[in-house]
């Protein structure tokens, strides 16, 4: 999956860290041509690469390299730098130019090794494993009276989105990859409202969760989550999707320990507010995620 991911999923500020050299992975036959560097302070997470990429999906691109952690991109075109700048600013990620070059006939990418079938099987246990939890947390948000629950499954959403986008346009047309993600996008938004309307109903209906429910069914996500985690662990060298899923679902832990953290102050202090807070943040993060996949164009 191409970086996938996340979603919006969203990422929760925690996207930074050490992390392995980017390498450039080909997408067309390497010949002389222009390789460029774009900062991008707003890509922190994989849910902003998939998006680059789809915008970029029909641009003359050769090859792309994602350093999420140093929020830079790497590019290798054919024709103007600034077309493809053009095509980055509309995302609303602050994309500017740092340097650009033409490359020599020696300097295009090598290939990146990779083993295409395991980790297409892994990111379809991937998909799995949130629309489960998707589910799961949704009934339980509903059962438990907890806003937070109800926009962390709008989150699990938004990651089994991405990375279904990811694997149905593997091979497909620009089109195929630019349709299925508005479509993507639309259930999100749909979702993303839902659970902003709900925490406004729970707070004029002065609503309390039930603070174990709330805890219990987090860590059960968190626990998804984490055996994520140790899926992708020996595939994230192999290609920067792979490291990309890797801190979409890193990112995903630190929601699920947001909405426990709720949980716990509830039940310390008798309040619904931690609750309800958390539930707009997330809801807030999976709008946002669903609007910059809409702008898509």
């Amino acid at each position: 999956m191409d970086g996938e991911d996340h979603g919006a999923g969203g990422c929760c500020g925690t996207c930074g860290g050490a992390a392995p050299k980017p390498r450039l992975q080909p997408l067309a036959a390497a010949e002389a041509r222009t390789r460029s560097v774009f900062r991008i302070p707003g890509m922190d997470c994989p849910s902003e690469e998939q998006m680059i990429r789809l915008r970029l999906a029909e641009a003359p691109v050769a090859a792309l390299a994602f350093d999420l952690a140093g929020r830079r991109l790497t590019v290798e075109h054919d024709g103007d730098p600034q077309a493809i700048l053009a095509r980055l600013v509309p995302l609303g990620y602050g994309a500017e130019l740092a340097e650009s070059h033409t490359l020599a006939a020696d300097e295009a990418a090598p290939a990146a090794p990779a083993d295409d079938a395991a980790e297409a099987r892994v990111l379809w246990i991937l998909l799995a494993l949130n629309a489960v939890m998707f589910v799961v947390e949704l009934g339980a948000g509903i059962w438990a009276r907890s806003a937070g629950l109800v926009a962390d499954a709008m989150d699990m959403f938004a990651d089994a989105a991405v990375y279904g986008v990811a694997l149905y346009a593997v091979g497909r047309a620009a089109r195929y990859k630019l349709g299925a993600a508005r479509l993507a996008g639309g259930l999100q938004l749909v979702l993303a409202l839902g659970a902003l309307a709900e925490v406004v109903r729970r707070i004029v209906g002065d609503a309390t969760p039930e603070p174990i429910g709330m805890m219990g069914i987090a860590l059960l996500a968190l626990a998804a989550n984490v055996a994520c985690l140790v899926l992708i662990a020996r595939h994230r060298e192999g290609g920067v999707h792979m490291k990309a899923s890797y801190i979409f679902s890193a990112n995903d832990v630190v929601a699920n320990l947001g909405v426990i953290v709720a949980g716990v102050l509830v039940a310390w202090t008798g309040s619904a507010w931690p609750d309800w807070i958390i539930g707009l943040v997330i809801g807030a993060v999976v709008l946002t995620g669903a609007v910059r996949i809409l702008r898509l164009g």
